[in-house]
């Protein structure tokens, strides 16, 4: 019996150091005031020396020390930076701890048409991945599925909460379609050709998806489609209540794209990756199309793109009128979120502003999840959502928080790293 119980106690413990989490921050209770920072507004223009008033949750003033008023407790953050909460779009935060163990995996379904399928009601508020975001900045994220043609639906969610329920911002906002590829490739652990070449698939596959979309739409015009769950949670897209998320990457599979929406008649689209979207920018411009640009911090794809092509297809669909933001798609996706400021200062670094490239990862960010009415940018009226950092939050030399917010919440900027850095820390210090 003895041995049952010390068992029973070793599990207790483990599962709480594997779990254990920050407790999420209550809710604002009195008025505060951020003076003397730069602020980073988010749409491209920042404040110098200003005064930010955020009370229940909400940013009610904002604007130079000389013209705004400070009240309630007031925070000193002169020579230091504020900005609006960055935001991580196509995300499997919180779907997956550790990608080797099985049961923390939840991140995809069985099934190549699942729109009916929720990725919130898999997101763990308690993942140490997800806390690790929030001393970089990141303090919202669009949790996405995987897998299949159509993975299922996104939320958008802020990263302090118990659990999902108060984690939500926008519940099921989008539909993500995985495009056929044009091209495939080899093998190589088969001793096949490595090479690219032309998926003999791809018309069928692409008639495949054409076909699925064309029965929806016929479904639901029929008021047939509830018993249907999948025709059913197609509605959204034909309706324009749901943006639909387009993951491909070739200029082809995008004009593709193009004629399949006025086919149609959809709504909402917006391109994810879509490494070659500056070859067709005017077309998407034209076509109001965003794009969740291709991760930056990535090689070239073909042999003769330039060198820094990665670097710079933000800049390049920025100039083109095109509406861009940043994403963190590939390997190791999760752990790398947290770089996603640093992406954007490497955009800045090969030819785009500074503010535009805050842009990428705020305001446009929002605009394109649809939540650009509530967050995204420092203005009055939004959520206090935002941080205070000692230098410039885009480049990881001087991107420290010293403060963070979310909806006027004090946060804790604390997370298994930090706690394991002041560990060590101390123990060198001290020897």
């Amino acid at each position: 019996m003895k041995k049952i119980i010390f068992i029973l106690v070793l599990c207790t413990v483990f599962i709480r150091q594997i779990s254990a989490q920050q407790t999420p921050a209550k809710a604002q209770n009195e008025t505060i005031s951020i003076t003397g920072a730069t602020a980073h507004i988010g749409n491209g223009t920042i404040i110098k020396n200003s005064t930010i008033v955020f009370e229940n949750g909400k940013i009610t003033a904002i604007g130079s020390n000389q013209n705004t008023t400070a009240k309630g407790t007031i925070i000193n953050a002169t020579g230091k930076h504020i900005y609006p909460g960055f935001i991580a779009p196509n995300s499997t935060l919180g779907l997956v701890e550790i990608g080797a163990v099985r049961a923390t995996d939840d991140d995809s379904e069985i099934g190549n048409y699942n729109p009916h399928i929720r990725s919130i009601i898999a997101y763990n508020t308690e993942s140490k991945i997800v806390e690790s975001m929030r001393p970089n900045g990141i303090l919202l994220a669009q949790i996405t599925p995987r897998g299949g043609r159509i993975s299922g639906t996104s939320s958008i969610v802020q990263l302090d909460a118990w659990n999902w329920e108060d984690a939500v911002i926008k519940i099921d906002d989008g539909i993500h379609i995985n495009w056929p590829s044009s091209f495939s490739r080899g093998r190589w652990w088969l001793g096949e050709d490595s090479g690219y070449k032309p998926n003999k698939k791809y018309v069928k596959q692409l008639k495949e998806l054409n076909d699925f979309i064309a029965q929806a739409k016929a479904s639901i015009q029929s008021n047939e489609s509830e018993n249907n769950l999948p025709y059913h949670a197609m509605k959204g897209i034909f309706d324009g209540k749901k943006t639909i998320f387009i993951h491909l990457e070739t200029e082809k599979e995008i004009l593709d794209v193009l004629s399949l929406s006025k086919e149609h008649n959809l709504k909402k689209i917006v391109l994810v990756g879509a490494y070659e979207a500056h070859k067709v920018a005017p077309q998407l411009k034209q076509n109001n199309i965003a794009v969740l640009a291709t991760r930056t911090h990535s090689t070239p794809d073909q042999e003769d793109d330039d060198y820094d092509q990665p670097y710079k297809n933000a800049k390049l669909l920025m100039d083109a009128g095109v509406l861009v933001a940043l994403q963190n798609s590939g390997q190791m996706e999760r752990a790398n979120a947290r770089n996603l400021p640093f992406q954007a200062g490497t955009v800045a670094a090969h030819g785009l502003d500074k503010e535009k490239a805050v842009q990428l990862i705020t305001g446009n960010s929002a605009k394109i999840l649809g939540i650009d009415h509530t967050t995204g940018t420092l203005e009055v009226g939004k959520d206090a959502t935002l941080f205070i950092s000692i230098g410039d939050a885009l480049d990881m030399r001087t991107n420290q928080l010293e403060k963070a917010f979310i909806q006027g919440r004090d946060i804790s900027l604390e997370s298994h790293q930090t706690k394991l850095w002041k560990r060590y820390r101390d123990k060198y210090m001290n020897e």
